[in-house]
């Protein structure tokens, strides 16, 4: 073989791996980064006020979402909560109570939001679990971290993500996040809010 043959074959070779390198985000990536609400969504430990207007006995202070996700009700019982907004749990008790009671109205309100958390891992100041009372972005994570070390590789920063799906299924999202494109906004995925749960995690930079 020639040696123009195996340097053109090198310079294939190159030219692939870098538009590997190169690929951007896959739409699924995208989506996923777009599919955080930025209502909260209850979670285990969750302190709710569950107010039936007019009904002081089916009114419910200080009930604890439980490790199952669910809280306990009059009349109608057990009450998946997890993964609901404060309005939908309220709209799916106020159906339920359809059953015994016209035109019930009920609402939920969030007293203590102990369920949401995130991690932010690798080249950052202060590493570690971070439990908050509101939902965050990748850039307020970053930020409750005390920033990056001077050895970061901040645009080479991701969030690992598991999505629970039916019993015995998930799914696992590596979402590239460079800090430059989410200050800019002007990359393919923008600062995005953090779901629950969520690793961002901060390489150390190739010298």
């Amino acid at each position: 073989m020639s040696m123009a043959r195996v340097l053109f074959g090198v310079l294939i070779l190159v030219t692939a791996i870098s538009a590997v390198g190169c690929a951007g985000p896959s739409e699924e990536v995208i989506a996923e980064t777009k599919s955080s609400t930025n209502e909260f969504l209850l979670g285990p430990e969750d302190v709710l006020d569950v107010v039936v207007w007019r009904s002081d006995d089916l009114t419910q202070k200080d009930v604890v979402v439980r490790p199952d996700g669910k809280i306990a009700m009059p009349l109608v019982g057990e009450v998946e909560a997890i993964g609901r907004t404060a309005k939908e749990l309220a709209a799916h008790i106020a159906e339920r109570l359809k059953e015994y009671k016209e035109n019930p109205t009920v609402y939920v309100k969030v007293k203590e939001a102990n369920s949401y958390h995130v991690y932010v891992l690798g080249d950052v100041a202060k590493p570690g679990k971070y439990q908050v009372k509101s939902q965050v972005t990748v850039l307020h994570a970053i930020a409750m971290a005390g920033g990056f070390t001077p050895y970061a590789a901040k645009n080479k920063m991701q969030v690992r993500r598991t999505v629970v799906g039916p019993p015995g299924h998930s799914k696992e999202f590596k979402i590239p996040a460079p800090y430059d494109d989410l200050m800019s906004g002007d990359g393919e995925i923008k600062d995005f809010v953090l779901k629950t749960g969520d690793m961002v995690v901060v390489p150390t930079r190739a010298w």
